[in-house]
């Protein structure tokens, strides 16, 4: 006699990656690519600067709605890291003259991307949307501080692509939580990041209306063989700050990680350099990650 057969089979790994690939790919040809729970202050930052004639006071009057986040900017603007001055700023129109509209940009992010956390809908995913969040401030961090030194790059912009440079990371993360199998599962996981965060990054900050030098090093600062004519740009300056911040606790493998790097190589420091850089610059990045909210 037959035993009987199940009427239903749990789904597997391999069926719910196919499912919640299938579901990217959709998302991605359909243009519907937008961060879930994302605060409603980040978007209508976002909105106000996306018109090139925005008024300062404009700026302030969307900033100022949101206490917490006029709070964030009042912080960036007294950090040791933008206040050469010491002299402590307390009026929110005085602090986003100082810091300008990429760094409110920045800060609105910033301040979106740590809120994301504490969202029930993403229980059960809060510690890896906490170490995604933290990576992203220090290498924006370290974003800033290498644009400033060894670029003509603007560091404001530099800060920004440095919180953005896991954006196709958050967004898998964020799906992937409705498919508990694929959270469980590191090595399924991780390859779906590898192949769809940077595709996924692009389609998103494209939405976004975001500079298209931002969306560029965002979606290519791993092309460690990149070629472009010129001088040092954002993307460099991205891919330089990615790696320090993945190599920066070995200092020994820094030559062997980061020599034969092309934006490296375009950047000309050597290893001493790379040294001096961590140790000159850590009270400056970790001023920068205070402020920042990590």
């Amino acid at each position: 006699m037959n035993s009987p057969a199940r009427d239903t089979a749990a789904p597997t790994a391999s069926t719910e990656v196919f499912a919640f690939v299938q579901a990217l790919a959709a998302e991605l040809s359909g243009g519907n690519v937008e961060l879930p729970s994302f605060p409603d202050i980040a978007l209508r930052v976002r909105q106000a600067l996306s018109d090139e004639e925005v008024t300062q006071e404009k700026v302030v009057r969307v900033v100022g709605s949101e206490p917490m986040l006029a709070a964030r900017l009042l912080q960036i603007a007294n950090s040791a890291a933008i206040n050469f001055s010491g002299r402590a700023m307390t009026e929110l129109r005085s602090a986003v003259a100082r810091l300008g509209f990429n760094m409110v940009r920045s800060a609105a992010i910033a301040f979106a991307m740590s809120q994301l956390k504490k969202s029930s809908e993403f229980k059960g995913i809060e510690r890896p949307l906490e170490e995604l969040w933290r990576r992203s401030a220090s290498i924006a961090a370290t974003s800033y501080v290498v644009a400033k030194r060894f670029s003509r790059v603007n560091p404001d912009m530099a800060m920004l692509a440095g919180l953005l440079h896991g954006i196709g990371k958050l967004y898998i993360l964020t799906r992937a939580g409705k498919y508990p199998g694929i959270i469980a599962d590191d090595a399924a996981y991780n390859s779906i990041v590898r192949d769809w965060h940077a595709s996924i990054a692009k389609a998103l900050l494209e939405n976004w209306e975001m500079a298209e030098e931002i969306i560029q090093a965002v979606s290519e600062y791993e092309d460690l063989e990149r070629k472009h004519a010129g001088a040092t740009d954002l993307t460099d300056v991205l891919t330089v700050s990615h790696l320090l911040n993945a190599f920066k606790d070995h200092p020994e493998t820094l030559e062997l990680n980061m020599n034969d790097v092309a934006a490296c190589k375009r950047m000309q420091i050597d290893t001493a350099g790379y040294r001096k850089l961590i140790e000159e610059s850590q009270t400056e990045i970790d001023a920068l990650r205070e402020a920042l909210g990590v």
